[in-house]
C-alpha cells in the first residue's frame, strides 16, 4: 500500500516565497553597500598610492644624502623629509608674493583675454566654427566634464594633507608595511610577491624621478621663453605647466591654453610664437626625460595610457588622472607576473 500524500500547506508556500523575496532584497542591499564601500575605499587606496610615491621620493633623496655625506640612514632620512619641507617653505616665502600678484593679474585679465581671443578667432572661418562648437550645449558638456575630472572625494587640500602624512609614515618604517603585505601571501608564493614588489618599486622610482625632472625643466623653459617674448605672468604660466606635466597627454594641452589666449591679446603672431614655445619646450623635455623614464619603467602603450586616464578621471577626479600612469604600470606588472609568465611556463612544459 502506498502512503497517503500529506496535503501541502499553502501557508508554508507563502512564507517560503516571502523568505526568498527578503533574501533577494538583502543580497541586493549588501551588494549596494559593498559597491559604495569599494567606491570610497578606492579613493583611499589612491591616496595610499600617492603617499607611497611621496615615500619613494623621500627614500631616493635620503639615499643620495647618505651616499654623498656618509651619514647614518636615519639621519639622512630626517634631513630628506625636513629639508624638503623647509626648502619648499623658503621658496614659497621668497616667490610667494610674486606668484600671488601674477595669479591676481591673471584672474583679472582672464575675462578680457577670453573675449579678445574670441574676437580674433571670429575673423576666420575656422575660428567661427570653434566658437560655435564651444558655445551652448557643447560648452555646458565641456564644463561638466571638467568639473567631473577635477573633483576629489575629500577636497584637494584635505587630500594633500593626508597624502603628505601617509608619505611620512611610509618613509619612517617601510619594512613594516612590506612585511605586512608579504605575511598575507602563502609561503609558496612569497618569492613571486617579493619579485612583484621589487618590480613595482623600480618602476615607480623611475617614473617619479623622470616626472620630477620634467616638471622642473618644463617650468624653467616655459617661464624663460614667455619672459623673453614679453608675455605677462610668465612665472605663473610656467608653474601651471610644470604642475600639469604630471598628467601625460592631457596636461601639456591644458597648460597651453591660457598662454596662447594671453598671446592673442597682444597679437596673432605672438600667440603663434607662444604656442611654438610650448611645443618646443615639450619636445626638449620629451627627448631628455622620456629615455630616462623608459630605462626604469615598463613601456606603456599611449592609447592604453589615455584610456586609463579617462577612466580614472571619471572615477576619482584629479587624483585619479595623476595616478593613472603608475596605477596602469602596477596593473601591467601584476598581470605579467601572475598570468602571462604562468601561461608561458605551462606552454613551455607542454
Amino acid at each position: 500500500m502506498t502512503a497517503d500524500k500529506q496535503p501541502t500547506d499553502p501557508t508554508k508556500k507563502e512564507l517560503s516565497y516571502i523568505g526568498k523575496v527578503w533574501q533577494t532584497v538583502a543580497i541586493a542591499a549588501i551588494l549596494v553597500v559593498f559597491i559604495l564601500i569599494a567606491r570610497v575605499a578606492f579613493n583611499v587606496l589612491l591616496m595610499a598610492l600617492a603617499g607611497s610615491l611621496i615615500a619613494v621620493y623621500f627614500h631616493g633623496l635620503g639615499d643620495l644624502i647618505e651616499r654623498k655625506t656618509k651619514l647614518s640612514r636615519n639621519v639622512a632620512m630626517i634631513i630628506s623629509v625636513a629639508g624638503t619641507i623647509v626648502i619648499s617653505g623658503v621658496l614659497l616665502w621668497f616667490i610667494g608674493a610674486k606668484i600671488q600678484t601674477q595669479v591676481a593679474q591673471l584672474s583679472n585679465t582672464l575675462p578680457h583675454t577670453i573675449n579678445s581671443a574670441k574676437a580674433k578667432l571670429d575673423q576666420t572661418l575656422v575660428g567661427q566654427k570653434l566658437i560655435d562648437y564651444s558655445s551652448g550645449d557643447n560648452s555646458k558638456k565641456l564644463l561638466d566634464t571638467v568639473q567631473t575630472f577635477f573633483s576629489t572625494s575629500f577636497g584637494v587640500l584635505g587630500d594633500m594633507y593626508i597624502i603628505l602624512f601617509l608619505g611620512i609614515f611610509f618613509t619612517a618604517s617601510p619594512s613594516l608595511y612590506k612585511d605586512g603585505i608579504l605575511a598575507l601571501v602563502p609561503a609558496s608564493n612569497k618569492p613571486v610577491a617579493q619579485r612583484i614588489m621589487d618590480r613595482i618599486s623600480l618602476s615607480l622610482k623611475g617614473w617619479l624621478k623622470g616626472m620630477l625632472l620634467s616638471m622642473v625643466l618644463i617650468t624653467i623653459l616655459i617661464t624663460a621663453g614667455l619672459s623673453i617674448i614679453g608675455v605677462p605672468v610668465a612665472l605663473v604660466l610656467g608653474l601651471i605647466t610644470g604642475i600639469l606635466e604630471i598628467i601625460p597627454n592631457l596636461g601639456p594641452l591644458i597648460a597651453m591654453i591660457p598662454g596662447v589666449l594671453l598671446g592673442f591679446t597682444m597679437s596673432t603672431g605672438t600667440a603663434i610664437i607662444v604656442a611654438l614655445v610650448y611645443i618646443i619646450s615639450q619636445t626638449i623635455v620629451a627627448n631628455i626625460v622620456t629615455p630616462l623614464i623608459q630605462k626604469k619603467m615598463i613601456n606603456l602603450p599611449p592609447a592604453l595610457t589615455l584610456i586609463s586616464q579617462l577612466i580614472m578621471g571619471t572615477l576619482s577626479g584629479a587624483l585619479g588622472i595623476i595616478l593613472a600612469v603608475p596605477l596602469l604600470a602596477i596593473l601591467i606588472i601584476m598581470v605579467d607576473e601572475l598570468y602571462v609568465k604562468k601561461i608561458d611556463q605551462i606552454n613551455a612544459e607542454s
